[in-house]
């Protein structure tokens, strides 16, 4: 059996991402994945009607499209088939009875109109806070895609001091630790514009009160009013089958359906995998375990785990997450306006305080009264993505318990979720045939997929939470997944650890695996 340079663990993207850097480097490099397709949290596939793609979890890939891995990779991905759809109308959201919305769209001119049309004094601080987005986006930008930490991080610290003064540094940090709605209300005196913005928060486990939050829906209004959002053509798998083909074409390799039952670490040093089928595979430089903390710092390690990682692998998840795809004859009749039929995410977020009473009601165990939906358009952008003239509907709710212990409408009985999941997603389904009359007549087929169904496709989704990890302040920055395994460390030598449950956290932009795979060449 070959040795090789690099055994990465999971191929989700960031374990392809990494794997694919460093076998443009040259390395030898080999991924393994317990599932059948690669792809962990990016996978789109038929699961409603034949025809139907389905994005079965993100669908955003914004990220991606600007991050520093496509910057260097993105020639090489298109000659493999990767290609982006652009979304010049990326969010909007319903609030207050269901009959009004606001909408975000590319360009400061056009956002600002629909802003002022609601309130002009919220415009009048829209216009400075792009302004200050101006000034504070290349600084914060690239810090989050630093390694922390590290003399890269402090000269980006130092010359954000520089550039910005101490106010401005101050500014920045009040906002790194603001909640969303002390942020929203001290800026924008309307319910729109905060209903708006507020729901990016509870993407990243962020309610209105919790501290932290401020900064996600300031980076998203502000980059989705520059450029949009990027969806991948066909599906947002363009991106796990581009790397797949282009690892390929560098040397590396990839197995699906092989698992890796614990990693041989001798003399502090990380030496091999053996899988569940009883082969022991050798790495020479690396191997990279692209998993939640729970199973690196449990099962893969065992006893070899050093005895300062046991906060790592105690990494607390978010709440759940339940996704329900639907094959549709028509986009939704949206109440509120056919308009909204033009943006790729619709949220039905009514208030602040409705946001923060959902997330409370699932911090308790209780299944959301109206939980928030976020609700995605695909085809209104890309219509490969159905047949003539139809639309698949992506739905997300958020905030779910893991392990349902009631109902807070006292409707349904606690009960695991295979058992309820088809129950309470009717109750999502009446919300939206509220805010979208007639889209029930509209369904062809629908598939429903539980917190319990999201973790056991992919376990680095614990409880069904889809960000692998809550993003609050102690578990952000230097503490995630835990203070003294940052820069993707573990403790032991020639072993690392990347993911969205590692810096800089969730989303598409693949920078964990990147940065590693930049690290080690």
């Amino acid at each position: 059996m070959p040795i090789h340079d690099a055994i990465i663990i999971g191929a989700g993207h960031n374990g392809l991402a990494c794997a694919l850097h460093l076998a443009s480097r040259g390395w030898r490099t080999l991924v393994l994945e317990q599932a059948t397709t690669p792809g962990g949290a990016v996978k789109t596939a038929e699961v409603t009607v034949p025809g139907f793609r389905h994005d079965l979890y993100a669908m955003n890939l914004s990220m991606f499209a600007g991050s520093a891995f496509h910057a260097e990779h993105g020639e090489r991905l298109a000659r493999h088939g990767l290609a982006f759809v652009p979304a010049a109308r990326p969010f909007a959201s319903v609030y207050g009875d269901g009959s009004t919305w606001l909408g975000l769209e590319q360009g400061l001119a056009a956002t600002l109109a629909r802003i002022a049309s609601v309130s002009p004094r919220d415009a009048e601080a829209w216009q400075a806070l792009d302004a200050r987005f101006e000034r504070e986006a290349p600084h914060l930008f690239g810090l989050m895609g630093a390694p922390l930490p590290s003399w890269a991080a402090a000269r980006l610290l130092w010359r954000m001091g520089r550039a910005l003064g101490l106010a401005g540094m101050a500014d920045i940090a009040r906002l790194l630790l603001s909640s969303p709605r002390d942020w929203l209300t001290e800026n924008f005196e309307s319910d729109a514009v905060r209903c708006l913005l507020a729901p990016w928060g509870l993407h990243l486990d962020f309610a209105p009160d919790v501290a932290g939050g401020a900064l996600f829906p300031y980076l998203e209004a502000m980059a989705g009013q520059r450029f949009g959002m990027a969806l991948g053509q066909g599906g947002a798998d363009v991106i796990i089958r581009a790397m797949v083909a282009a690892l390929g074409e560098a040397g590396g390799e990839l197995k699906t359906g092989v698992s890796v039952r614990r990693i041989e670490v001798s003399s502090g040093r990380a030496q091999a995998v053996e899988t569940t089928d009883g082969q022991r595979l050798e790495a020479r430089r690396a191997i990279i375990a692209n998993v939640h903390p729970r199973a690196l710092y449990g099962p893969l390690l065992g006893a070899a785990a050093p005895a300062n990682s046991a906060r790592a692998g105690k990494l607390r998840p978010g709440p759940a997450t339940m996704m329900i795809h639907l094959a549709l004859d028509a986009l939704p009749n949206w109440r509120a306006g056919a308009e909204l039929q033009t943006f790729a995410y619709v949220h039905l977020a009514p208030s602040l305080d409705h946001i923060a009473q959902v997330y409370n009601q699932a911090l308790a165990g209780l299944l959301p009264a109206e939980p928030v939906l976020v609700v995605g358009q695909p085809t209104a952008f890309d219509p490969s993505r159905a047949p003539a003239g139809k639309h698949v509907l992506w739905v997300q709710a958020r905030v779910l318990p893991a392990t349902p212990q009631g109902d807070a409408a006292g409707q349904i009985a606690a009960a695991p979720w295979d058992e309820i999941k088809e129950i309470y997603a009717e109750r999502v389904l009446d919300m939206l045939e509220r805010h979208a009359p007639g889209l029930r007549q509209s369904i062809l087929g629908r598939c429903v997929l539980s917190p319990a169904d999201l973790e056991r496709d992919n376990p680095n989704l614990v409880g069904g939470d889809s960000l692998s990890g809550s993003h609050h302040l102690d578990q952000f920055f230097i503490f995630r997944p835990a203070f003294g395994r940052s820069r993707w460390r573990t403790g032991i030598d020639r072993l690392f650890h990347i993911g969205a449950s590692t810096w800089p956290g969730a989303g598409t932009g693949a920078a964990s695996g990147y940065l590693l795979g930049h690290d080690l060449t």
